[in-house]
């Protein structure tokens, strides 16, 4: 028991040293895990051989990921990315495996060990990029889509592969399991005879597997269609009332339990089936993700699974064989380089061919060139169904870690590629073939609520959005949109911005928004301008260059809210809209005296003339509201 809780505190006190130090830096969490078990392994020697028991608990942090990333995603989501799955996905595993294999042939390996190192090689890290992905905001890109769609594809191939591997054996070893069974994995007659004794609910599992696999092939079939099904039907049917179930407890430690019981119960369903754990928890996911428990499962999994993928990429850090890497580390770390280039490569191949481009190009390119997690899977599974030999494993097994830990840092060079990019210019803007007196530059929330408004009141709008996807979504429900770069001087002349009574700005990019207010203001200078700011500072910018209208994205709502708390402290609704009103005039006045004082190069909180107009105005509000409370209490007498 002391032995286990030192392990423990090792490894979450690496954790919290030097994740937050790699965070700081820019690196990502990942780098940090990775360089902590490097720290505590290598370098220090603080834990040793049981690392790979650690990991094999920790990769059940991937199986977690892959359901939360389900819930995520819809069924018809899925089925719109079946041409990314089985094309862009099934592509990239086999051209990179035969490209691989090839190398390998190249240097004198027999054919089966080449095409076992190409399989393996060929996979990616799930865990490493979907956590990268995650952490910067590109899931939801192109390219982070078409990214997930290669890992999905290759998780599932992963069942194929280690059906094919024993296939490929050149010398057969193993021996009798103790119910009688040939085995062709030495380690798995050496851990079937030491579990012999083991507890009845082991023993059970073990027969379940074993049953199913000594099923002919349409029983194994039927049996693995069965399980899928199971999983459907129980995710349709049986979770709510389950839920309800847990609901009468009224103890928030039970849906905890509930959402560790799914994901468990499916890894070990999936697993006497003989298919990925992963695979059958992003199944549940999917299923899930239309109930309305779908926001209650992450937040009771989400702190399990990111602890879970940190202690994974602890223990590859500590897993590396540095004794191994100092004896030829210009060879290894070639193969390594080798490996990233390659695949690189036929990525940038395909990322050409599905139309991939700019910053989703480099992005498909970059995340996808390093081998996976499965690697080590795959390369333990080879040695034991004596695929291949030893050595070749163990080089194998430090080429997989090295690419991974290389992965960060392939990260960080997109991250530079990226700044330098202006994915501006591939955009066709459409013939602008009407106009009216208001524009509307931008057309995300803010933008599409303003032109409904303005629509249903019987004024024709001109809509300018650069982005695609979202003129097509207003196409669809009836909407008239045109593509095009709102802060373009030809577009805003075909939006006939000469003309125009009124002007909306509701541009994300804050920059291109001053932009256009300056040039929309020398263009037409009687043109109104009405503008969306985040904050005081944008309003601000607005303000000097030339808006009349600006509306902060989260004033008029907090005003509502706030309302809301004085009616519930006892106020009347009169009251607290009186209030309601006193703030809003007064703070609207305030925002444009100050905007008068403010400075663009002077912190407001060092900008000495503003900071005191500021508190002048905040002893008026004061003052202005125990005005109205007496008049208030004037009235009620």
């Amino acid at each position: 028991m002391e032995g286990f809780l030192f392990q423990a505190s090792v490894y979450l006190a690496a954790a919290v040293i030097a994740v937050p130090i790699a965070a700081r830096l820019g690196l990502g969490s990942v780098l940090g895990y990775l360089a902590a078990g490097i720290l505590i392994g290598p370098v220090l020697g603080l834990v040793g051989s049981e690392t790979k028991d650690v990991q094999h608990f920790a990769e059940f942090g991937v199986v977690m990921m892959l359901f939360l990333i389900g819930l995520e995603l819809e069924p018809r989501a899925l089925w719109d990315m079946r041409h990314r799955l089985l094309g862009m996905g099934g592509l990239q595993v086999l051209l990179s495996t035969a490209a691989l294999m090839a190398i390998a042939m190249a240097y004198d390996q027999p054919w089966r060990v080449a095409l076992a190192i190409g399989l393996t090689l060929s996979l990616s890290s799930t865990a490493i990029v979907l956590q990268t992905l995650s952490e910067k905001g590109l899931m939801r890109t192109q390219g982070g889509r078409s990214v997930f769609s290669v890992l999905l594809t290759q998780d599932i191939a992963v069942i194929p592969i280690l059906a094919f591997l024993p296939l490929l054996a050149t010398g057969l070893a193993g021996g009798i399991l103790p119910n009688g069974a040939i085995s062709l994995d030495p380690q798995e007659v050496e851990n079937a005879h030491l579990s012999a004794e083991a507890s009845h609910a082991n023993g059970a599992a073990q027969a379940a597997q074993t049953f199913v696999q000594s099923l002919p092939g349409w029983g194994v079939t039927l049996v693995t269609i069965g399980a899928v099904a199971a999983i459907i039907l129980v995710g349709i049917y049986l979770t709510r009332p389950v839920f309800r179930y847990i609901h009468l407890a009224k103890l928030r430690e039970m849906y905890t339990a509930l959402a560790l019981l799914i994901v468990v119960g499916i890894s070990s369903l999936m697993t006497v089936v003989g298919l990925s754990p992963a695979l059958g928890a992003f199944l549940a996911g999917v299923v899930l993700a239309s109930s309305e428990f779908r926001h209650e499962l992450e937040t009771d999994l989400e702190p399990f699974k990111g602890l879970l993928l940190g202690l994974f990429f602890i223990t590859v850090g500590a897993g590396i064989n540095f004794v191994l890497l100092f004896e030829k580390p210009l060879i290894l770390i070639s193969m390594a380089l080798l490996v990233i280039i390659v695949k690189a490569l036929i990525l940038m191949g395909l990322g050409r061919l599905f139309r991939l481009k700019g910053r989703d190009g480099w992005l498909f390119t970059l995340a996808l060139a390093q081998a996976g997690e499965f690697g080590f899977v795959l390369v333990s599974f080879s040695l034991a169904t004596g695929v291949m030999p030893d050595p070749i494993a163990e080089t194998l097994l430090l080429v997989v870690a090295l690419t991974m830990l290389i992965t960060p840092l392939l990260f960080i060079l997109y991250d530079l590629i990226s700044k330098r990019l202006d994915d501006s210019s591939p955009i066709v803007a459409d013939e602008i073939d009407s106009s009216g007196p208001v524009i509307i530059a931008g057309v995300g929330r803010f933008g599409q609520m303003v032109n409904r408004m303005v629509q249903a009141s019987g004024f024709a709008t001109v809509v300018l959005d650069h982005n695609p996807e979202t003129i097509a979504v207003m196409r669809r429900f009836g909407f008239k949109g045109f593509l095009g770069d709102p802060t373009r001087p030809d577009i805003l002349r075909k939006a006939g911005l000469q003309d125009a009574s009124v002007l909306v700005v509701a541009l994300d990019d804050p920059k291109a928004a001053v932009s256009l207010i300056s040039y929309a203001r020398k263009e037409n200078p009687s043109l109104h301008i009405v503008t969306r700011a985040r904050d005081r500072t944008e309003v601000y910018r607005h303000y000097q260059a030339g808006a009349d209208d600006i509306v902060r994205e989260m004033f008029d709502s907090s005003l509502r809210a706030g309302r809301y708390v004085l009616e519930n402290m006892g106020l009347s609704g009169f009251e607290a809209s009186e209030a309601q009103k006193l703030f809003y005039a007064h703070d609207r006045a305030s925002v444009r005296e100050l905007a008068a004082l403010w400075r663009p190069d002077v912190p407001p909180s060092q900008n000495a003339a503003y900071v005191a107009r500021a508190k002048e105005l905040q002893k008026d509000l004061e003052t202005a509201f125990l005005n109205l409370g007496e008049d208030k209490a004037k009235n009620s007498t």
